[in-house]
């Protein structure tokens, strides 16, 4: 269950625009949005705190409540806490849960212990923001967040996803090759290999 008191409230200007500053570590391109209404609509919820009331992008489900959000990131991060700003009436999320490091999770798997469970209050003038335990997400590549149902209406709807938490970039792990081994002559390995005895000898 999530700490309700906490919610809904501003945490200060400046402050929560650059502490919900996540979304810049999300790889857009490969944001997938499992049942969305309008095909790639799910990337126009991640946008800066100060947009976070912008209820021209948003992204409904099609066919039932359920959304499932697969999010990658260009790095590590340790996630803190989620934002969020839902649908009008019955079609705000009751209820989250949050699944670490499953890329390309489907609806199937949604089945699959969460690494976090919220009951959302129903609350649609102001953001919700949602303090994870950070324990559980302090390696986190790919976040999925699946919103299970909602009040009561036939589509949920989201207009906004905020991530809040420490970045660190991947490190890349580059790989020498050593030209001369792959273009090697056998007449100089000859000639080294004789030039190393000569040595051992003498």
């Amino acid at each position: 269950m999530c700490d309700h008191h906490d919610h809904g409230h501003d945490c200060g200007g400046e402050d929560s625009s650059s502490e919900f500053s996540l979304y810049l570590k999300i790889n857009l391109d490969g944001v997938q949005c499992l049942n969305e209404q309008e095909d790639g609509s799910a990337r126009k919820v991640f946008k800066p705190w100060n947009d976070r009331l912008d209820r021209t992008k948003f992204t409904e489900s099609d066919v039932d409540p359920e959304l499932l959000f697969n999010i990658p990131f260009t790095g590590s991060v340790k996630l803190k806490s989620v934002a969020l700003l839902g649908g009008e009436n019955d079609s705000h999320p009751k209820s989250m849960k949050l699944f670490k490091n499953i890329p390309n999770m489907d609806l199937d798997q949604t089945c699959k212990q969460p690494d976090q469970v919220f009951e959302l209050p129903q609350t649609y003038t102001d953001v919700l923001q949602i303090p994870t335990k950070t324990a559980r997400f302090s390696s986190v590549h790919h976040l999925s967040i699946f919103f299970p149902d909602n009040y009561g209406a036939e589509t949920t709807k989201v207009y906004y996803i905020g991530l809040k938490g420490d970045y660190k970039q991947a490190q890349r792990q580059e790989v020498l090759i050593t030209n001369y081994e792959l273009a090697a002559n056998p007449a100089d390995h000859k000639n080294k290999l004789y030039d190393t005895s000569s040595h051992m000898i003498s």
